[in-house]
């Protein structure tokens, strides 16, 4: 047919029932929409397919993925734009369904349908993890395969988008011109100096990564640190890393799982961007695992993503593209949740930094990284995986920056029954 682009525009505008905030470029070379507006390019009849066979954001993410549908223009705008009639709506299978019983949405519905022939399911991208049922998450072989799942994609792949410091978590711009890398840097010392780091100290770093806490705790501050991770692709370069450092004689790193850890107590524990794959109906046994690791007046610094709190909290539902390509059966809870759990676990809360800013600065600075090395990135891994990364982080980015998720470090003591914390009176003192 002729002028795809401008029949896509009408049928999509009467299913949703708003104007569309984009362009829409149609795989016949034609064009529609706002002029100036960046443009949503649907390269074949198979990106239709998708999104029919899966309504909402899981559709899309599967025509992204596999290269069906892709971006003309700036892809933060795009998401921007679209955010307002897409994500933000709720749109999923369920209300769309209920929205067909429109006999206008029907007919679009058909002419969409007719339009995206032959109506066969297109086979999700590989990169798409098969659910097999939820009913056994977070146990600890499902936790060692969603961990392998986002993690064991290649320590190449990481290095290009995390940059020198492999760090994957949110960095700290204690200044406006600092690098990511400096960042990064500013970071773990800040987590450092939190947790009161000693020549001595004997530190516990669950959810260890490639070992970048480890190594800066060790090297700056003089610490004996334990770290565990469930991927062995970053223990291997943890252990490479240290070698190189010649710190094997402070640091420890074991493809454990954190409850198996026995070996306590320990003076301080860092758990840096690990707790969003505890599971909710895990995280009080977490909170009381961690603090029966440390010792009187023990440390822990909990740096975590937080999502906003809802109305009915049973209603939440993990992310649909998060879950089947990025964090399978990570989960987000309110600040005010985790707080409240760790205090249930015997733990004293003493400070609580909301960074979120500094979380959308550094997903622009990954997406950056990977952009400017596409063709290799592509190569490390594979063109649907480089397209997550890319979709994941930026539509990340500004979650963060319109405080549709939020990102804390929190500081909790195992106080003893004495009451003597061990933090100065002035405990923000750490930033000195």
């Amino acid at each position: 047919m002729q002028n795809a682009a401008l029949r896509l525009k009408e049928l999509a505008e009467r299913l949703i029932g708003a104007e569309l905030p984009v362009r829409i470029r149609g795989w016949d070379g034609s064009e529609a929409g706002p002029p100036g507006a960046p443009t949503l390019v649907v390269r074949n009849r198979r990106a239709l397919r998708h999104l029919l066979w899966k309504p909402g954001e899981l559709g899309l993410a599967r025509a992204w993925v596999a290269g069906d549908l892709d971006v003309d223009g700036d892809l933060y705008e795009t998401l921007d734009r679209m955010a307002g009639f897409i994500w933000e709506r709720g749109e999923d299978a369920r209300t769309l369904r209920q929205a067909v019983r429109d006999p206008d949405v029907r007919a679009a519905a058909r002419e969409l349908l007719a339009l995206s022939a032959p109506f066969l399911p297109p086979a999700p991208p590989p990169e798409e993890r098969r659910r097999r049922g939820r009913l056994h998450r977070h146990t600890k072989h499902s936790d060692r395969r969603a961990i392998s799942h986002h993690y064991d994609v290649g320590n190449d792949f990481y290095e290009l988008v995390l940059g020198p410091s492999m760090v994957y978590s949110c960095a700290y711009w204690a200044s406006p011109d600092a690098t990511l890398e400096d960042a990064q840097r500013d970071k773990l010392e800040l987590v450092s100096r939190k947790l009161g780091l000693r020549p001595g100290t004997r530190l516990l770093d669950v959810g260890c990564g490639w070992g970048s806490m480890a190594i800066h705790a060790a090297r700056e501050h003089g610490v004996n640190v334990v770290g565990v991770t469930l991927s062995q692709e970053q223990a291997a370069y943890a252990r490479k890393r240290i070698a190189e450092e010649g710190l094997t004689d402070r640091i420890e790193i074991r493809v454990q799982d954190y409850r198996d850890v026995r070996d306590g107590p320990y003076d301080a524990i860092s758990s840096i961007g690990m707790a969003e794959h505890v599971g909710s109906e895990r995280y009080l046994e977490y909170a009381h695992d961690l603090h029966a690791l440390l010792k009187p007046g023990g440390r822990l610094l909990n740096h975590q993503i937080a999502r906003r709190p809802q109305t009915d909290e049973s209603a939440y539902s993990v992310d649909e593209f998060i879950d089947a390509y990025v964090f399978p059966d990570g989960e987000l809870a309110p600040v005010g949740t985790t707080v409240s759990l760790l205090e249930r676990a015997g733990f004293e809360v003493r400070d609580t930094e909301a960074i979120r800013e500094h979380y959308a600065l550094t997903l622009r600075g990954w997406v950056a990284n990977l952009e400017a090395a596409w063709p290799e990135a592509q190569r490390l891994t594979s063109p649907g995986r480089a397209r997550v990364w890319r979709l994941y982080m930026a539509a990340s980015a500004l979650a963060f920056e319109h405080n549709r998720i939020g990102v804390n470090q929190v500081l909790a003591v195992k106080t003893p029954e004495g009451g003597a914390s061990g933090l100065p009176l002035r405990s923000r003192e750490w930033r000195a």
